[in-house]
């Protein structure tokens, strides 16, 4: 029976494959979470845990890593453990125990990758270095976390380090209660909390009991996360070679690395747009900061293209940005929907501007939204732009690096306008996921695409957001007499 007390059993009798090395290990195989998060700094025996796990205690495994080059380690590791106590399939990664359990290794490189573990169950699905996978490919790959064996436990482990860039920072906020120093109600090591998706948006529960929304019965799952040290690697915590690899290192990596520090700020990229530091700064301004009073400024809404992308709508108080609102494409599926959502939204406020991104089913949105609205005004990110960042030696190619631009220069610590932004993780890794280089033309934005190659999703928090804050660039307002009229009836 593959269960925790007859493992323990094993482990007394000497007749186990593998032992945990400490007693951070332990907590981990003990721990009853749906979903585990095991990591911190390096060297705390991560990957060990996982194929541990496989061997010892599930039926029917998959361990993942995001390259195959980074599984060659672990399927030697598991090799060492498993010995003769099982065959290996080297070209289908796969490893058939004596007593017919099976351990499957994976890469999930592209995004679309995820797509070949579609319908594969597996009562172990373990994710090793979680930030360098996409949310949407963990979510879809975990899809599939189930086994028709009444008597054996399903879970889902994930090990990594904190992230060294914005597009990891999923990883944060689905672990914020552990993780992030801003959440409201922080959670200690090991403990379990539980989460249910409701009307597409996941939620904290109070407990693990089911509940009924909209005639349907809700199971929460639990979630936890063990933090990892060095110090826990007994093979590593009396030997200081490998610390004094990890001292040498520059920061941020070697306050991440050494002390699994997740608050340490990434080098940033000399090609990100915008720095990461300005947004938390203004997230910062926003906790401090009671909601404005005033009208609502604007309005920018980014249109899904369908699938598992968002339609987005961001409003803004000023230089006040409220939370985005957002539905999934599969329920926003055209033009006349998305507006009624809006004017759900809205109801009877003007906003002295609402800019819609006209790509994909934009169009029809625009369409329909136009007769509700008197100030609707069509985002075409391929149009030419005159405009020039703050020192007028940067000139944009075209109205998307504008817009990307423009959210750079008000967010600009020094010389910008004290923004406030909601503090979302995920409105974090849109507004600072974009590159840039330098055209004969102008700046030039990578494509939204090479975005969602990169962050496993659609950037459309962020970009309804950047939108939202275009004021007047897009060319209604040079009409001056229409300005001066409207904000007066406004007023």
């Amino acid at each position: 029976m593959l269960s925790e007390k007859a493992y323990l059993a094993r482990t007394e009798n000497k007749a186990a494959l593998w032992y945990p090395q400490s007693k951070k290990q332990w907590l981990a195989v003990l721990s009853r979470a749906d979903e585990l998060f095991y990591g911190g700094s390096a060297g705390g025996g991560k990957s060990d845990l996982v194929i541990g796990l496989a061997i010892e205690l599930h039926q029917h495994s998959a361990i993942f890593r995001r390259v195959y080059p980074n599984l060659k380690e672990i399927i030697r590791r598991a090799r060492e453990i498993i010995g003769r106590e099982g065959d290996e399939n080297k070209s289908e990664k796969l490893w058939t125990l004596t007593d017919g359990r099976t351990i499957e290794f994976g890469a999930v490189q592209y995004e679309d990758n995820k797509k070949d573990w579609q319908g594969r169950p597996h009562d172990l699905k373990a994710f090793d270095e979680i930030t360098e996978f996409t949310e949407t490919q963990f979510e879809f790959i975990c899809g599939w976390n189930r086994t028709t064996d009444p008597n054996q436990r399903v879970r889902i482990v994930v090990t990594g380090n904190p992230p060294t860039d914005d597009s990891g920072s999923w990883v944060v906020r689905r672990w914020g209660a552990w993780l992030d120093k801003n959440h409201p109600y922080p959670a200690k090591a090991g403990e379990l909390r539980w989460y249910a998706t409701v009307n597409g948006k996941e939620q904290e529960c109070e407990n693990g009991d089911s509940f009924v929304v909209d005639n349907e019965t809700i199971f929460p799952r639990s979630r936890t996360f063990i933090p990892a040290r060095l110090e826990d690697n007994p093979y590593y915590a009396s030997d200081n070679r490998y610390r004094s690899v990890l001292q040498s290192l520059p920061e941020p990596l070697r306050s991440q690395l050494l002390y699994g520090d997740f608050d340490a700020s990434s080098i940033p990229d000399p090609f990100q747009i915008i720095p990461t530091a300005w947004v938390r700064q203004a997230q910062k301004r926003w906790m401090e900061m009671d909601r404005p009073t005033t009208k609502i400024t604007a309005a920018g809404l980014d249109p899904s293209r369908g699938g598992m992308d968002k339609t987005a709508l961001a409003l803004r108080y000023d230089t006040w940005f409220d939370e985005v609102k957002s539905w999934p494409g599969i329920v926003a599926k055209d033009g006349p929907t998305v507006a009624e959502f809006v004017r759900q939204v809205l109801d009877k406020a003007e906003p002295l501007y609402i800019n819609v991104d006209v790509a994909g089913i934009g169009s029809s949105v625009y369409d329909s939204l136009s007769p509700m609205y008197a100030n609707v005004y069509p985002f075409n990110g391929a149009e030419a732009s005159e405009y020039r960042d703050r020192s007028g030696k940067l000139k944009m190619r075209n109205k998307r690096a504008e817009m990307y631009w423009r959210m750079r220069d008000v967010l600009d610590p020094e010389n910008g306008e004290d923004v406030a932004l909601p503090p979302d993780t995920e409105l974090l890794a849109d507004l600072c996921s974009a590159k840039y280089k330098l055209t004969t033309s102008g700046v030039l934005v990578e494509e939204k695409e090479q975005i969602k190659e990169r962050i496993g999703r659609s950037p459309d928090i962020g970009e309804a957001v950047m939108m939202a804050n275009m004021n007047n660039s897009l060319g209604w307002a040079k009409d001056l007499g229409k300005v001066k009229d409207f904000v007066s009836k406004w007023k």
